[in-house]
């Protein structure tokens, strides 16, 4: 069932970003927009779009997220693997389950170590 489910979400969330998708869903407010006179601007009328537009909104926000955290895994699986065969230190791996406040202090100690190598850097440069 999750791959399955998996699937589909990946398909559902290429899809959404097509432009053809785009193009389409604009046609259908189009479509409905100039339906209105002939539908006398009824509150069905305006009931169908508000109803779509919600069940596709809703049901698309946990096919979104879905998609964007075993993405955000998966790159942090890459992310970790490249830390652990560098010259990184393996202190980093494991990081992003830190609390805020930790990950910014991780965060002040990789730009300070930066400042110090361009220093050290513009020093032999100079020589």
């Amino acid at each position: 069932m999750r791959k399955l489910f998996t699937q589909v979400a990946n398909r559902v969330a290429i899809y959404a970003g097509k432009p053809l998708t785009f193009i389409l869903c604009c046609l259908i407010v189009v479509v409905w927009a100039v339906s209105g006179p002939l539908f006398g601007f009824s509150d069905t009328w305006q009931l169908v779009i508000n109803t779509g537009t919600t069940i596709i909104t809703f049901l698309m926000v946990f096919l979104i997220q879905n998609t964007q955290n075993r993405d955000g895994v998966a790159i942090q699986a890459k992310l970790d693997e490249l830390v652990r065969v560098s010259k990184g230190e393996n202190v980093f791996i494991g990081i992003e389950h830190l609390t805020e406040e930790e990950v910014e202090e991780f965060r002040n100690r990789c730009e300070a170590a930066a400042r110090k190598a361009d220093r050290e850097l513009a020093a032999r440069n100079k020589k």
